[in-house]
């Protein structure tokens, strides 16, 4: 079907009737289990899941930039009752679609916009997210204003305390694009000057998650990025180098490894954070 953004294809499982692949311009988008919507195949999202779980348990506030077929939030609100989302896509028509051929929560349950991630994310209120996700491609690629310094604080910005926000990094060896942004988020992530949780990989608040393969550079593939905003006083952060975590990614079909702590410190030790300027020229925003 034609859509804005070029054409979507659905490709059905030959071997389970109800699962079946939205494929964007050619590539793998989405895959859907009709028949259970808590079912999730892309194994970056099952390593976002897992990281969720830090959560404190019941409904999620969750803002999905790069909505899709909306796998994670159909898992979301299964799993999470009582959870509200908002899914955000560039591709307009993409989003009418996927309400046509996906049984997706309705509204105020999962509300869709058509809209850019960076705009979308600027025009939100302060704290009025639990979780933020950012799965957003052109081409093979992140577009350039998602991964500076602006947009990662704006994403800080509309986190409750103790929020996190997941990223979809792919990259090759050595991984640099993964390790600037991490240093990116390392900043944007900080909490006040003078507080005991201020550095954020040194307090658990910053972590990366993929397969041990791709952490050695043996191949090219996706890396989860999680961050946590500075919890309250009242409202404790998540601590991404908790070893329930560790266990739980070692546990899934495809064992993951996190990266946190003083591991990740030596990860990212030496490279510099993205610059708004630079990003925003490469994407042909500036001004």
């Amino acid at each position: 079907m034609p859509i804005d953004t070029g054409t979507a294809e659905l490709e059905r499982d030959p071997d389970h009737a109800g699962r079946t692949t939205l494929l964007v311009n050619g590539v793998p988008s989405s895959f859907l289990d009709l028949d259970d919507p808590g079912f999730l195949a892309f194994e970056y999202m099952q390593q976002m899941d897992a990281v969720s779980e830090l959560l404190p348990d019941g409904g999620l506030r969750a803002l999905h930039l790069g909505a899709a077929g909306c796998a994670l939030a159909r898992r979301w609100d299964a799993e999470r009752p009582g959870s509200r989302q908002l899914g955000v896509d560039v591709d307009a028509r993409l989003l009418e679609l996927v309400r046509q051929w996906f049984d997706l929560p309705r509204s105020p349950r999962l509300r869709l916009r058509a809209d850019d991630a960076g705009h979308a994310v600027r025009t939100l209120a302060d704290a009025s997210y639990d979780v933020v996700v950012r799965d957003v491609f052109a081409g093979d690629s992140t577009p350039a204003h998602l991964v500076g310094p602006r947009f990662a604080r704006d994403v800080a910005r509309v986190l409750r305390p103790g929020g996190l926000y997941l990223a979809n990094c792919v990259d090759r060896p050595p991984l640099v694009t993964v390790r600037r942004e991490l240093a990116t988020l390392a900043a944007a992530f900080a909490g006040p000057a003078g507080r005991e949780d201020a550095d954020a990989v040194a307090a658990g608040r910053l972590a990366a998650v993929t397969e041990p393969a791709i952490f050695k550079g043996r191949r090219y593939g996706n890396v989860v990025l999680a961050a946590v905003r500075p919890g309250g006083e009242d409202v404790p952060a998540p601590d991404l180098t908790a070893p329930v975590l560790a266990r739980a990614l070692r546990s899934l079909p495809v064992p993951a490894q996190v990266l946190a702590g003083d591991e990740l410190a030596r990860f990212v030790r030496g490279f510099t954070p993205f610059e708004d300027d630079d990003a925003e020229q490469e994407a042909g925003l500036a001004g």
